[in-house]
């Protein structure tokens, strides 16, 4: 190894193996590496072997500077699919993947192919990392890859209990109006009901595997010397600076899919780790379509649904009269495959076009795009404002709730679907975003969240400028 070789800064990233968490550390990492960063990502046996089964074994071979290495993931081996059952995910990161990251980490250190690890960036719920840097020395950073009022809904965990109100004790809080209850006590949230906090506060029972994981995850990030979030200022003022109030070392950066675009670089750019093969033929589709007319469909990788409900979708979808690309995972629906009515592809098949994956960045910035009917995970959200295109949001779990909320209340980009959809919902609240007066409205405002974006993460914005001080004051230290 050459002396510029052993010089470089090296940072070691783990995301927790889901997509929507690798792909932002992902995109953090080839920004570290654009910067001068020996790089390497870390990823469960698991994950990486569905990577293979979607890629050229080559998109996970080393690159120059940018490796990957596996750990084993210690789950079971009927979980070794695309997305095993969150739960049973979380608490193998738990139990299962201290030791043996910790020791990869010493395996680099003692390397003489690669330099000396300089830090680690760990996904914001694998806390574990922080106490394997501790006992390795080794300066650590948490990477909190969902939202900021998400990430303040799960601190809030604790509170709950202590006010008396969590556990629920019975499951009628879900039908007597419980969850409607005003929450006006957390710090730098305004308009909150108990229904906007991340979904695993519905619960009888504290011990619950969620409710115990995302609580404690969240709060052993503020025990890390600095927290990273994949948001910029202006999108969540108030929130952030409730939180830096309580933790100061934050360091907000995104979106980071639009900070990629600052780095010139290109053999790593294409570099994505997808669970599905994605289907471009999509966007030549939607090249045939007009401006602003498409509803584009999409709930994420592991959004689950009845049949029922995947019918009402369809029944929406085509009834709206309204062209439409639609992602339906073969997995989608729950303990049977994602099979759509005949007479329905029949009835769309000149202004529909289904896809079981696809390219979200390029299809949300497509001309083409009118409106994004979403889960509101934090990737497709942020992607979403990138694009400009207003969101239709349907949340499933986890802090989608609260992204929910945010964009249809507090940023005004978005109408939220009932929980149990109607195709008669889905054809007014589509008709609504393209034709009616609060659509415009939105629209519009998507239109200014997008440009507030750019600025955040072009030369000299907030994002570019706090990611250049994040290097600078907590990964270039030995």
């Amino acid at each position: 190894m050459s002396k510029s070789v052993a010089d470089k800064p090296h940072a070691v990233c783990i995301p927790y193996p889901e997509q929507g968490h690798t792909l932002p550390l992902l995109q953090l990492a080839k920004l570290l590496h654009s910067t001068g960063f020996h790089i390497t990502f870390v990823i469960p046996e698991f994950y990486h072997n569905h990577i293979r089964q979607f890629q050229a074994p080559d998109a996970v071979k080393g690159l120059s500077g940018f490796q990957f290495q596996t750990i084993p993931d210690g789950l079971p081996p009927s979980e070794h699919k695309a997305s095993p059952d969150v739960p049973t995910l979380c608490d193998s990161t738990r139990r299962n993947f201290l030791k043996p990251f910790k020791q990869l980490v010493a395996e680099l250190n003692s390397s003489v192919e690669v330099p000396p690890v300089t830090c680690i960036i760990a996904d914001g719920v694998l806390s574990f990392a922080i106490k394997a840097a501790e006992e390795l020395g080794i300066p650590e950073v948490q990477f909190w890859t969902a939202s900021a009022c998400g990430f303040m809904g799960y601190l809030q965990f604790d509170e709950l209990v202590r006010r008396g109100i969590l556990p629920f004790k019975d499951e009628t809080f879900l039908s007597d109006g419980t969850l409607d209850t005003p929450i006006n006590w957390i710090p730098g949230m305004k308009n909150i009901r108990l229904r906007d906090l991340p979904s695993f506060i519905k619960t009888t029972n504290i011990d619950d595997t969620m409710f115990d994981f995302m609580g404690s995850e969240a709060q052993s990030c503020l025990r890390s010397s600095a927290l990273i979030f994949n948001t910029f200022d202006e999108l969540e003022h108030d929130v952030l600076e409730a939180i830096s109030a309580k933790f100061p070392q934050i360091y907000t950066v995104g979106p980071l899919s639009l900070l990629s675009r600052q780095v010139t670089e290109s053999h790593l750019m294409p570099l994505r780790l997808s669970v599905w093969k994605e289907d471009r033929k999509c966007l030549k589709w939607l090249d045939s379509q007009a401006p602003k007319s498409v509803v584009y469909v999409s709930f994420g990788c592991i959004t689950t649904m009845t049949d029922q409900c995947l019918r009402e979708f369809a029944w929406g979808l085509a009834e709206s009269k309204q062209p439409f690309l639609w992602v339906l995972r073969p997995d989608m629906v729950l303990d049977d495959s994602a099979v759509l009515p005949q007479d329905f592809v029949e009835e769309t098949k000149d202004r529909g076009f289904l896809t079981s994956w696809c390219p979200q960045e390029q299809v949300l910035a497509h001309p083409s795009m009118g409106v994004f009917l979403t889960h509101c995970g934090w990737n497709s959200t942020l992607e979403g404002i990138c694009g400009g295109v207003p969101l239709i949001s349907w949340p499933f779990f986890a802090d989608q709730q609260t992204n929910c909320r945010y964009a249809c209340v507090n940023w005004g980009i978005g109408m939220e679907l009932n929980d149990d959809v109607k195709h008669t919902d889905v054809v007014a609240i589509v008709k609504e975003m393209m034709e009616g007066d609060e659509g415009k409205e939105l629209r519009q405002n998507s239109v200014q969240w997008r440009k507030k974006a750019e600025k955040a993460t072009a030369v000299g914005g907030s994002s570019y400028s706090n990611f250049l001080r994040l290097v600078k004051e907590h990964l270039h230290a030995s």
